[in-house]
């Protein structure tokens, strides 16, 4: 799929405007521009921006609701999910602040600066969230590409109170990961193949309670 393609694909998804669209474009551009020297996402997708990285990010947007709280990425790298997700935010007017958690200062700054020039509502805290006093309570939370689940499940019991929703994007061997975790944790979640790629698969998950 060519990237008019793409984009068009994104358009028909998430139904956002044309000034949403070339506000993604210009985070694109810059995304690519920065890559050369900040490594934030791999070389085999520049090719495939829109569909292997905004598109994935978008796809949870329509299980987000207003009053679900505050969203909180946690390891955001080049953004993805949480800076995409508060951009449709800001098309939806959807008052959800963002918060974007990445241990790198460089990638930190990338987002920083990023966000400034795109004028979005986002907050970048530059901590390793594993070695940070950083407590949470009733937010959303998004981890792409990030950490195995049953890493995250404890983070997550660590860290929050009364969370709304957890979405986890699981790659291949999500399913088995996820088999592993229930033996250590009861969970309540809603699973779904990603729309870019079958063998991956999106969970929320809205209870989490460790077994004893």
């Amino acid at each position: 799929m060519d990237r008019t393609d793409q984009i068009d694909t994104f358009s028909r998804f998430t139904n956002v405007s044309r000034e949403t669209i070339k506000t993604l474009k210009i985070y694109e551009k810059t995304l690519i521009t920065q890559n050369k020297t900040l490594n934030l996402i791999g070389k085999s997708t520049i090719s495939t921006i829109w569909e292997r990285h905004f598109l994935d990010s978008a796809q949870v947007i329509d299980y987000i609701k207003e009053n679900d709280g505050p969203l909180v990425d946690i390891g955001s790298g080049a953004g993805f999910p949480g800076l995409v997700l508060a951009i449709l935010f800001k098309d939806r007017n959807i008052a959800i602040k963002t918060k974007l958690i990445e241990k790198s200062p460089k990638k930190s700054n990338f987002l920083r600066s990023l966000i400034k020039e795109l004028n979005l509502n986002v907050e970048v805290i530059n901590e390793d969230i594993f070695n940070s006093s950083l407590k949470f309570s009733k937010n959303i939370f998004v981890a792409r590409a990030f950490k195995p689940i049953k890493i995250i499940l404890e983070l997550m019991h660590k860290k929050n109170e009364n969370f709304q929703k957890i979405f986890l994007f699981m790659g291949k061997t999500g399913n088995e990961e996820l088999i592993q975790a229930t033996k250590f944790w009861d969970i309540e979640y809603n699973q779904r193949v990603s729309l870019t790629n079958n063998d991956s698969k999106v969970l929320e998950i809205n209870k989490l309670k460790k077994k004893n």
